[in-house]
């Protein structure tokens, strides 16, 4: 064999093992994705050799390498919920969930602390999705994304509000619809084309748009029986939960700016007086419900302190509200953007000895 030929046959080998790997990582987003959604969340393990390997273990588009423990020692300070956000959300060249929408919250965390693991690290593996992430409320998302769609009901998606388009999508249960919407259905893509969403949010999104005025709860625990007699369900919100001393607190939260978006005549414009202007505004909104009967709670003296790390915090007693014939309590308060706080309820009831607090950690974006 010459050696031009040798040299042309080398040339053609090194091209098509080239397409291979392109081909192999090209795929290897789909394969898990079936894999994903036919089983159970998996392992941090399974997860790295399917979908993060194609670029953490070479260390492609700059993606810090498994095993090199100076790359991940500065990124491991940062902790699990820091990190977790970062791959739900995206950053740099990665693209949100990984560049597979269809990867759970759990899942992504479990990677990273493989990954991290396999990097000198000693890190425990997320049992349970609770608590990694700061959750947006259903609100926030319909509005940044779902309402292109869902409020005048292109391409036959069920419109924001309409029950008797959404029973019916329910019959098969919460969980189903949500994993649907994670998945991507009909003409709509995965997690509804806003691919930094976690799994809780879609839910919450789901759940707002069945009913906007206050979304049915959706703990796993009530999902089924709520789905079976979602229009005699006495209406609860979504977003983040606490139960304490025999109590449900539901936070719910939600910017000016998307307040003014709502129309004229809506009754969230006239709440407190009317909606303020300037930046930095949010409406902060507290659902009390007995844990044991489901009973609205309406005769509570309801306080919020919203305090961040190293400043001052506010206080404001909340104003009791009606809104959708769904009752709780609320006020607006000053917040930064990219900023996390504590936000502390304090209820006291006619005849209590004294409060119940409550506790929640937000994170505005």
């Amino acid at each position: 064999m010459s050696d031009k030929v040798r040299i042309e046959t080398r040339s053609a080998c090194v091209k098509a093992a080239k397409q291979l790997v392109w081909a192999v990582a090209l795929a290897a987003p789909v394969v898990s994705y079936e894999a994903i959604a036919q089983g159970a969340e998996r392992s941090g393990k399974d997860v790295v050799e399917t979908v993060c390997i194609t670029c953490h273990g070479t260390g492609a588009q700059g993606a810090p390498r498994i095993g090199d423990k100076k790359a991940w020692s500065k990124r491991a300070s940062q902790g699990l919920t820091s990190l977790t956000d970062h791959a739900l959300k995206g950053i740099r060249q990665m693209p949100a969930h990984g560049g597979n929408p269809g990867l759970t919250d759990l899942e992504i965390a479990r990677a990273i602390a493989y990954m991290v693991n396999r990097s000198g690290g000693q890190w425990v593996e997320p049992v349970s999705a609770k608590d990694m992430t700061t959750e947006r409320s259903g609100e926030q998302i319909v509005m940044a994304q779902c309402v292109k769609c869902h409020q005048t009901g292109e391409g036959g998606a069920p419109r924001i509000g309409d029950r008797a388009a959404w029973t019916p999508r329910l019959k098969q249960g919460l969980d189903y619809l949500v994993r649907s919407a994670i998945k991507g259905h009909g003409g709509m893509p995965a997690r509804g084309g806003m691919a930094d969403t976690t799994d809780a949010e879609i839910r919450n999104a789901v759940l707002y748009m069945f009913n906007p005025g206050g979304a049915v709860a959706g703990e796993s625990r009530k999902a089924s029986a709520a789905t079976q007699s979602a229009a005699a369900a006495p209406p609860k919100p979504g977003g983040k939960r606490v139960t304490v001393s025999g109590m449900e607190v539901y936070l719910g939260l939600i910017s000016a700016e998307a307040l003014r978006a709502y129309p004229k005549e809506a009754a969230e414009r006239s709440m407190h007086g009317g909606v303020p202007g300037g930046a930095g505004q949010y409406h902060v909104n507290i659902s009390l419900f007995d844990a044991k009967s489901g009973a609205a709670i309406t005769d509570a003296q309801v306080e919020v302190q919203i305090a961040e790390a190293g400043m001052t915090s506010e206080s404001k007693k909340l104003e009791p509200m009606m809104i959708s014939n769904a009752p709780s309590y609320g006020n607006y308060f000053r917040m930064r953007a990219r900023t996390s706080y504590l936000i502390t309820v304090r209820v006291e009831k006619p005849g209590s000895s004294r409060p119940v607090e409550a506790k929640f950690e937000h994170r505005i974006n």
